[in-house]
């Protein structure tokens, strides 16, 4: 006979750990906040260990807590599959967790033509700004920076070229930008966080040192660079294939200057044993087709 632990505890434990927060874990489960804590008492007296280590309302997994959150994390995956199996088919309904730039100047903008050709499976952008653990409990879809991860398929979307870009009101002022003019205008410069500031980047490859004078606005997101850019404030440095549509539309034009590759990709990514579900190839072929 197998010894297991209480299964309603491990799935509530589960939960918890997933949103790192008692609360939120009972608001997914519809149960109250206290019965997750007796659940999750209920575990700790089971295994005799304990699993969270709470600091005021920061909640933190212990190493025997990550052991137990990642082994289930697989089980639940695997029972969530076979139950789609046993009930009739796959589901039609997709989470596909996206950069929240890529989403919002790349994917959002072609998505009705894929609704178009697939009216019946629903898609949920759930919007990431750093790169997420790739587990089904997070998403069915992932595009992010990830790539190489065991059991997981991966196809390269985009490889990173930044481009110098400005509204045209701002090009139109009377000056050529050029190389030698850029100094004369507001640089619009996003922390790309490990790689440090775009512009930093772009003058480090191309050799050229800014003045002390130069101005510089910062942001934390390239799509208020963009915004900025558009709005006139400044030169900014945006991923190609993301300000194509500003710049047909002439909210932007593409400056006669250096580009320069990051060296990061944008991956799709999900589990290979589920490249073939019905709705996770036909996004696929439809991703796949786009430009």
């Amino acid at each position: 006979m197998r010894k297991i632990p209480p299964l309603r505890a491990l799935q509530v434990f589960e939960a918890a750990a997933r949103q790192e927060h008692f609360s939120r874990a009972a608001d997914e489960l519809f149960i109250t906040q206290s019965a997750v804590s007796h659940q999750v008492r209920v575990l700790e007296e089971h295994f005799s260990e304990k699993l969270f280590i709470r600091e005021g309302r920061r909640l933190q997994l212990t190493s025997k807590g990550k052991l137990l959150y990642q082994e289930l994390s697989h089980i639940f995956d695997s029972l969530s599959r076979l139950n789609q199996k046993i009930s009739g088919g796959y589901s039609q309904d997709l989470r596909l967790a996206v950069y929240s730039s890529f989403a919002v100047k790349w994917l959002i903008p072609r998505l009705s033509d894929f609704r178009r050709q697939h009216p019946d499976i629903n898609i949920r952008l759930n919007m990431i700004t750093d790169d997420p653990e790739l587990s089904d409990s997070v998403a069915d879809m992932f595009i992010c920076g990830q790539s190489g991860h065991p059991g997981f398929w991966h196809q390269r979307l985009h490889q990173e070229r930044l481009i110098p870009v400005c509204s045209p009101e701002l090009f139109d002022r009377g000056e050529q930008i050029e190389l030698a003019s850029l100094f004369n205008h507001p640089l619009l410069t996003v922390d790309e966080g490990p790689q440090g500031f775009d512009w930093q980047l772009w003058s480090q490859e191309n050799r050229l040192e800014f003045p002390e004078t130069q101005q510089m606005h910062a942001f934390s997101h390239v799509l208020l660079a963009i915004e900025a850019a558009i709005a006139g404030q400044g030169i900014a440095l945006a991923s190609d294939f993301m300000v194509t549509k500003d710049i047909a539309d002439g909210r932007l034009v593409s400056l006669d200057l250096p580009d320069i590759y990051t060296g990061f990709e944008f991956n799709f990514s999900c589990k290979k044993s589920r490249v073939k579900e019905p709705a996770i190839t036909a996004f696929i072929n439809w991703i796949k087709g786009q430009k």
